[in-house]
């Protein structure tokens, strides 16, 4: 009855107190972000309340008289007010109240980008995957995808990186190239990029129109770091086996000055692959000045120079062979393992943020970057001998079985001992071969080179804010980009050589026609060389509404993307159309999105979002073959590379209770006009023709629909469970066109017509997904969990060319003879690889001492060692029906699909000190 009493006065006030009001606006204090929700404390009564999209919160009903009132939040310090509501004053108008980051909150994985570095590196398979810029989000859902679904490579909706935005200080960090982020240029600086806000899905930010699938703004400003220093060591088995971390905010000091600095490194002399290393180091610095109440401005230094080995996708034939840990980019030289495939980044980030409050209600911040240096990826150039390729298909054992006049099996078994002994590059038969040249005096047979792309980026964005009475906020944004991208190949180590003529080996056309026969040496471009001039500039406005029960939005964006090649190099098969500028191509676009939040009751919510966005191609996606000459996409065939046009939309319901937390959503994203251009060795071309061809496949149509499901209920105070599934169909939903490219055509271009494709899956990781999990956290700031994930319904990514009509035409322009249609149907039936199961352990603990803390991160992946595929493809080799007939028809496949596969058991353990 004690603590009845207390709350049944509580409610009995509220009867007779229903015209008080108190209204406030609840801000993160580092990165003046909105709150997600506020308990309110009264005594023993309880009552949690939800602010809106800018954290304005509105209470009704409180009791007259003077009390105290706690404001409690799960993730941020509490604050306590005294409050006073009487007849003369029922209504109170608090402001802005800053909640810090409550230091006690247990760290886990949801606050590691580290987590995840070897994936979002990659720039295989995994380069699409979009985990990492999950990283900020409170959706459990989001949170699942991240640090579950990511050993699967999932896709959250069926869409890669490139349909989400990742910002730095409102600056866009999506490459122009193929519009996803570049990790790697802040890759290890975790501790100093947490002040991060993710807008879900398709909403916008203020500054930034978004993509489809989040836009994640991360704050660098000096000022919203406390005082204090952190100390961070990790340790794991994937892409590196160490990482160090340090660094320190000065706090504002007296003369209104404020720094941030950190330090790192992340090194590994092999992950979960053979012979793939990792040297990264992380610099970073920003420094803030308060000028007065209205200006302050920002300066950030950060560069985070990286290298690693690669590692290489293979048929079954060689995993059966050499088993799922192999690695073919590599062999030992003088004892020591040497990868020929290096990825190299090294591209500083100077950005430079005005902030301005010309008033309490509005708000403007200016930024400028500047972003330069180089990618380069390293290769072997073979022009003077055999493919050095341990996996080659004439070194496998599928080469002699698949000999049509009837399999040798002796000389496969001698193969297979081979590869199974040595099975790696051999780098002194490579320095061997070429000293022979050398006495010859001609040009090295092998030589290591790489493939640079050297940016220079200048990026400007504006972005104002004001609030509009009580009940909406108006935001409005102008960005704009200048991309200066060098490319070429550069002769990195002749080994041993005298060096290599810029000469095609096949075709024997000049790479550069006015240096002729010239000898390449260390240090020089050849191959290729041009330069890409891009711009792009936009402008957003948008505007917000908060009513009783709803919250309403509208954006609306404008802008223009141009792209012009200009070559540098005359090659010898294009003449006339390589060297100079090309068309400038121009591509203009708007979006519109719209969003309605609708509360049928304290603890129901709808909410509907709706977006249709007109998005330009990406360089890559934009000329056919850069590297040769100037041509557009769809020049060859006559056709307009255009926009690709975007349709989503999305219907959630919320339920939100202190002990039940759950999200229901459909969703419906459609995309229209896209193109894709590819690159491959290609026999049976034409009926027998052999060509290294570009794939052009134009007016592409896209569907992808299906729900998300979360659920989070607090069993205990301290035991959660957590149950989230993601159930979609992400298909092809037309045949578009497709035409190849090659300086082997009379014509230079073969106008295959239309691919057949339509209601083909994507190849987007699994269509479904599945957690369940449980964890406790105990009141002695320690914590443990474990998930169970399974995954379904992932499939092999289709060869467009096999389902054209060259796939069925002999070189008489004829079907062939032999040709079944029962056949081929089964040639072309797409590969569902085998569903899955996982299972992750993640646990925590936090100790205070004085005023430090230590706290402790580890999670154990895929605990029991389960093998599986997390993608593939097609090889596009094997073309039409007779080349693909014969292939499978072998007892092992020489082109038979190239396979990724998930890792085994990894670890991964983190140990902080913060002071």
């Amino acid at each position: 009855m004690k603590k009845i009493c207390p709350i049944l006065l509580f409610f009995s006030q509220l009867l007779f107190a229903q015209t008080t009001q108190m209204l406030f606006r609840a801000l993160d204090a580092h990165t003046l972000e909105p709150l997600k929700e506020i308990n309110i404390q009264l005594g023993d009564s309880l009552f949690a309340v939800q602010p809106n999209s800018y954290g304005q919160v509105v209470v009704n009903a409180l009791p007259l008289g003077q009390y105290d009132l706690s404001l409690l939040s799960p993730t941020h310090e509490s604050l306590i007010l005294k409050v006073e509501f009487s007849d003369l004053q029922l209504h109170k108008n608090l402001g802005t109240l800053l909640f810090f980051p409550a230091k006690d909150v247990i760290e886990d994985a949801t606050s590691l980008i580290s987590l995840l570095d070897d994936e979002l590196d990659d720039d295989t398979f995994a380069s699409n995957n979009l985990t990492g810029l999950l990283q900020s989000s409170n959706d459990l859902f989001l949170r699942t995808t991240a640090f579950e679904f990511s050993v699967a490579f999932f896709r959250t909706r069926g869409l890669d990186s490139s349909f989400g935005k990742l910002l730095l200080n409102n600056i866009e960090m999506n490459k122009l190239l193929d519009g996803r982020p570049q990790w790697s240029n802040w890759g290890g600086l975790n501790d100093v990029l947490r002040n991060s806000n993710l807008q879900l899905y398709q909403r916008p930010s203020v500054s930034h129109f978004g993509g489809l699938i989040g836009t994640t703004n991360i704050s660098t400003r000096a000022t919203n770091f406390r005082q204090g220093g952190r100390l961070t060591y990790s340790f794991s088995d994937r892409s590196y086996n160490q990482r160090v971390l340090a660094s320190y905010a000065t706090g504002l000091n007296s003369n209104n000055w404020a720094f941030v600095a950190a330090l790192g490194g992340r090194w590994g002399l092999e992950g979960f692959q053979e012979g793939t290393f990792y040297d990264a180091q992380s610099f970073f610095l920003s420094a803030d000045k308060i000028l007065n109440a209205r200006h302050s401005f920002n300066l950030t230094l950060m560069f985070t120079p990286n290298r690693r080995g690669k590692s290489s996708p293979h048929t079954q034939e060689v995993y059966d062979l050499k088993g799922t840990h192999y690695n073919a980019y590599w062999g030992y030289q003088e004892g020591i393992k040497r990868n020929a495939r290096v990825k190299r980044v090294s591209e500083p980030i100077v950005m430079a943020s005005h902030y301005w409050n010309p008033s309490e209600k509005t708000s403007i911040q200016t930024s400028l970057s500047y972003q330069f240096g180089e990618i380069g990826n390293t290769r072997i150039d073979y022009s003077g001998g055999v493919n050095p390729d341990p996996t080659y298909y004439q070194k496998l054992p599928s080469h002699p079985l698949s000999n049509i006049e009837g399999p040798d099996y002796t000389k496969a078994f001698e193969l297979a001992e081979e590869f199974l002994a040595n099975g790696q590059i051999n780098w002194e038969a490579l320095y061997e071969a070429n000293q022979t040249k050398k006495n010859q005096g001609k040009a090295s047979a092998f030589a290591l080179y790489e493939d640079r792309n050297d940016d220079r980026l200048f990026s400007w964005t504006s972005s104002a804010e004001a609030l509009l009475g009580e009940s909406s906020r108006w935001s409005a944004g102008l960005s704009y980009q200048r991309l200066k991208s060098e490319n070429f190949a550069e002769l990195m180590d002749p080994l041993g050589g005298l060096g290599l003529l810029n000469l095609d080996p096949y075709d024997f056309y000049s790479y550069n026609l006015d240096s002729k026969n010239v000898l390449i040496k260390t240090g020089e471009k050849y191959r290729y060389h041009y330069i890409m001039n891009a711009t792009r500039w936009s402008a957003t406005t948008k505007i917000d509404f908060s009513l009783k029960k709803s919250e309403a939005y509208l954006a609306i964006q404008y802008g223009q993307t141009n792209y012009q090649r200009n070559g540098k190099f005359r090659h010898g098969a294009f003449a006339n159309n390589s060297k100079g500028k090309s068309d400038k191509l121009r591509y203009r676009g708007m979006g519109i999105k719209a969003g309605w939040k609708f509360r049928l009751q304290g603890r129901h919510w709808i909410d509907f979002n709706a977006a249709f966005i007109q998005q330009p191609p990406t360089i890559r996606n934009s000329f056919s073959n850069p590297r040769e000459n100037n041509n557009t996409v769809g020049e060859s065939v006559g056709t307009d590379s255009s926009e690709e046009q975007l349709l989503s939309g999305d219907l959630s319901y919320y339920y939100r209770t202190p002990t039940i937390d759950a999200r229901l959503s459909g969703f419906f994203v459609r995309s229209t006009d896209a193109t894709e251009v590819s690159f491959f060795f290609a026999d049976g071309i034409g009926g027998d023709t052999s060509a290294f061809v570009q794939e052009i496949l134009q007016g592409i149509y896209k569907q992808r629909f299906g729900i998300e499901f979360g659920l989070e209920i607090k069993l205990l105070s301290n035991l959660k469970l957590k149950a989230v599934s993601s159930v979609g169909e992400y298909t092809y939903s037309n045949d578009p066109q497709l035409y190849l490219t090659s300086d082997d055509f009379a014509q230079g271009y073969l106008d295959m017509g239309p691919s057949r494709l339509k209601n083909y899956r994507l190849s987007m990781g699994p269509q479904q997904a599945y957690s369940l999990g449980v964890e406790y956290r105990d009141s002695n700031f320690w914590w443990i969990g474990a998930t169970v994930n399974g995954f379904a319904k992932s499939y092999l990514d289709i060869s467009p060319i096999s389902r054209t009509q060259n796939f069925l035409l002999d070189d008489d322009g004829l079907p062939f003879e032999d040709y079944d249609e029962e056949v081929a149907g089964r040639l072309l039936q797409q590969e569902r690889f085998d569903d899955f199961f996982v299972v992750n352990l993640v646990g925590g603990k936090s100790w205070k001492l004085g005023n430090k803390y230590i706290g402790f991160f580890g999670s154990i992946n895929n605990l029991l060692g389960e093998i599986y595929k997390t993608g593939g493809y097609e090889q596009a080799r094997s073309s039409n029906y007779r080349t693909l007939l014969q292939d499978t028809q072998a007892l092992r496949r020489r082109f038979g699909p190239k396979y990724w596969y998930g890792r085994g058991t990894t670890f991964f353990f983190n140990l902080y000190l913060r002071f």
